[in-house]
């Protein structure tokens, strides 16, 4: 009796697992210690080939699977086809604009620096024809040298203007005595 529950309870197990399971290389045989039982050779091969058509199997469909899922219709191809093409070309179109503007970015910052430089330039130069040109010296030649003499009162003529957008002198002025 003791002999035939142990094996009840391990289907029982074997069931409850939900997992085949190897047989037990043990048996129980009431409260005596357990003893070694032999596997048949056959049995062994047996449970080998099954195990080896359970590995397989899921391989094998698989593989009729995907043959069954590569077969795609030919103006689908050609769809696909196009679609990457026309990808590919808008990816290529766009790393050349992308260059593009770097490089006009490069020049316009090349501009820039060579402007800086010319406004530095003609900066420095007017400072030193400023600095160049003293006014006293230049007054002191006017007056000494070429005999030049301030205005009076009687040196200054005014006049009417009539037109107010500008003067056309077609004659001389007239002094007024």
């Amino acid at each position: 009796m003791a002999r035939s529950m142990s094996a009840y309870n391990r289907r029982q197990n074997h069931r409850r697992n939900g997992v085949q399971q190897r047989a037990s290389l043990y048996y129980t045989d009431g409260s005596v210690a357990r003893k070694v039982q032999a596997i048949p050779a056959d049995a062994a091969r047996r449970r080998n080939a099954e195990e080896r058509r359970r590995r397989t199997q899921p391989a094998a469909r698989s593989q009729r699977r995907a043959g069954a899922e590569l077969s795609i219709s030919l103006p689908l191809l050609t769809l696909l086809t196009v679609a990457v093409i026309a990808t590919l070309f808008l990816c290529y179109r766009y790393l050349c604009l992308n260059a593009s503007i770097d490089a006009r970015m490069d020049h316009i910052e090349q501009l820039e620096a060579q402007l800086e430089n010319l406004k530095t330039e003609n900066d420095a130069l007017e400072q030193s024809i400023d600095t160049s040109v003293d006014l006293n010296y230049v007054y002191s030649v006017a007056v000494n040298e070429l005999g030049m003499v301030h205005a009076g009162k009687d040196n200054i003529i005014t006049y009417d203007k009539t037109e107010s957008e500008y003067v056309r002198q077609n004659e001389d002025i007239t002094e007024k005595k």
